[in-house]
């Protein structure tokens, strides 16, 4: 489930700036590291309700950030930089009676998706949180170091052929309030839930830091005739009661718009699945192409003429 900034803060989407301001002291002085130390859920929480009220409190940000609806979503166009510029979180702390200067070495773990390592400081007790997010002296020495940018994602939908042959795609996306023209090349045989990753198409690096990279999230849209199941293809084709009683060719299509001839034996039942070896979709990384399954629908005419029921009832009364 999408997360959401004012349910983070327990407050009311059309809450004053004291409302916000009070809910989030509330749930600081719960969940602030000094009150539960070494405990890494509160430390994630603390972070979270942070984040939140730094875009509640700002009157453009919370704007902004009620167009897009859910905090997924505004982390995709804003970095963790553009969330807490201007914002600085120890000074707000320290008006609600944390902070302090107070010595001892402190371990700085980045916020930002994507960044690594660990760092030491000797400074504002808060660095090991907001050292990235603007506040106290170990985030401006933080602020040197190049960091890897926040990976981004992007719902791409597909047609069975598109999934099955493999294509080239161009696509535009926004993101940190620009447009994006992108060619992608889709690998034959990929299928829904699978992700295509495009390094360096995501969010700016921090401080020289590389971009992060883009994932597309692939969905292949119905088809009117084929089904996919796995790396085989299924196609429904109806022929006559007397083809399959006498065997007969019919034209099958195939996906990649040609067709094939297909032999039905004599006394062919309802149902019947006929395989078309390698006509199916290729397998990713090497695994085996599938194949393309007919499956036969016997068509029992619903009117007669005639000529046609006297020559039925011969056959019903021959015991066929």
């Amino acid at each position: 489930m999408a997360e959401d900034y004012y349910q983070i803060l327990g407050v009311d989407k059309k809450a004053s700036v004291d409302e916000i301001k009070k809910a989030y002291r509330k749930l600081a002085v719960k969940w602030h590291p000094d009150k539960n130390p070494n405990n890494k859920a509160a430390e994630e929480k603390f972070k979270k309700i942070s984040e939140a009220y730094a875009v509640l409190s700002d009157t453009q940000k919370r704007q902004q950030y009620d167009q897009f609806g859910s905090a997924d979503q505004f982390r995709q166009q804003y970095s963790q930089e553009d969330i807490f510029r201007g914002f600085d979180l120890n000074e707000i702390l320290r008006s609600f009676g944390f902070g302090g200067s107070r010595g001892g070495r402190t371990t700085f773990r980045t916020s930002r998706r994507g960044g690594g390592g660990f760092q030491e400081y000797n400074d504002d007790p808060f660095a090991d949180l907001f050292g990235s997010m603007g506040g106290g002296a170990a985030g401006r020495q933080y602020a040197n170091v190049p960091q890897k940018g926040q990976d981004a994602e992007y719902n791409l939908s597909i047609s069975l052929e598109e999934s099955v042959l493999g294509a080239d795609k161009k696509i535009s996306y926004q993101i940190e309030n620009r447009l994006e023209d992108i060619s992608v090349k889709i690998p034959p045989g990929i299928s829904t839930g699978k992700k295509l990753r495009l390094p360096g198409k995501g969010l700016s690096g921090y401080n020289g830091g590389p971009n992060g990279d883009l994932y597309l999230n692939i969905s292949v849209l119905p088809h009117p005739i084929f089904t996919r199941d796995g790396n085989d293809l299924y196609v429904e084709k109806s022929i006559k009661f007397t083809q399959a009683a006498l065997g007969s060719t019919i034209d099958v299509p195939t996906l990649d718009g040609s067709t094939k001839r297909l032999k039905i034996s004599p006394g062919t039942q309802n149902n019947t699945k006929i395989r078309m070896k390698g006509y199916g979709v290729p397998g990713l990384k090497g695994a085996a192409k599938g194949d393309q399954f007919v499956k036969i629908n016997v068509e029992v005419p619903k009117k007669l003429s005639d000529k046609q029921a006297k020559l039925i009832k011969q056959l019903a009364d021959d015991g066929i």
